[in-house]
């Protein structure tokens, strides 16, 4: 049920982090990926890492807030691989702190009297802008297949407010579900599912890597009742599950990867 040997992946944002662990899980399972990424830098230590693993992988270097490098890379994998069967919409960036600092204070620069506009602009373009043009690059290639899967990485912070994570990341997330199911609905006349990951807090390099130490991990952790946060090998079943056959009647749904953070603090 979760045999996906074959099956042609499109990942963006997928040089690191939650990407890469999608790549890496796809990889192990024998799709053959395309990993897309505006950083070249972190790109190629990728690549290299999966074709000596003995995956069958290919790179792109590309914007996904640019519909014109995304279009370009569409077609450069379709051009490679012959069609596209699944694809990963995962690029996002942090929205900065929240309005609490971990130790409880108040952060006047997360206050949103102090939010820059320019930053905000960037995070919802960055965050929801590159969703819907990864959806709008792929939708023909699906449609023309009868077929595919669209999974985004979507956040908790999209259906609860939060203390310690930016205003503008909160509102980019809430687009991105909506966005998700809106799109679930308008795909499934031709086969396409369309489906989102919701991690909570996950370690990764975001925000400069900020949830790598102990004192910015505290306030989620003691948020959760798992008492963690997650990493990108946390995300790689529900990748896996939303890709197979084990899910081919779901579409529009969302699951969350939180430690139970959702449900509210435990002892």
């Amino acid at each position: 049920m979760f045999d996906v040997r074959g099956k042609r992946v499109f990942i963006t944002g997928a040089a690191s982090g939650i990407g890469l662990a999608i790549a890496e899980i796809m990889a192990d399972a024998g799709g053959r990926i395309a990993l897309v990424d505006c950083d070249a830098a972190t790109l190629d230590p990728a690549l290299s890492m999966l074709k000596d693993a003995g995956a069958d992988v290919r790179g792109e270097v590309a914007d996904a807030t640019s519909i014109v490098d995304l279009e370009r890379a569409v077609a450069a994998t379709v051009s490679a691989f012959g069609g596209i069967d699944i694809v990963f919409a995962n690029a996002g960036i942090s929205g900065g702190p929240g309005f609490l600092l971990a130790d409880g204070a108040r952060n006047g620069a997360g206050a949103i009297e102090n939010l820059d506009p320019d930053f905000w602009d960037r995070v919802i373009t960055t965050n929801l802008g590159s969703i819907f043009r990864t959806i709008r690059a792929v939708a023909p290639v699906l449609k023309k297949q009868n077929g595919g899967r669209i999974i985004v990485t979507s956040s908790i912070s999209a259906t609860m407010t939060e203390l310690h994570v930016g205003t503008p990341y909160v509102a980019s997330k809430a687009g991105v579900a909506q966005l998700a199911r809106q799109a679930a609905r308008e795909l499934a006349r031709w086969n396409i599912l369309v489906n989102a990951i919701a991690p909570g807090p996950v370690v990764t390099n975001i925000a400069g890597g900020r949830l790598k130490e102990a004192e910015a991990r505290a306030p989620f952790e003691a948020a959760a009742p798992l008492h963690r946060i997650a990493t990108p090998d946390d995300i790689k079943g529900a990748a896996l599950f939303l890709a197979s056959p084990a899910s081919r009647h779901i579409t529009g749904a969302e699951i969350l990867i939180d430690g139970g953070a959702s449900l509210g603090a435990a002892d």
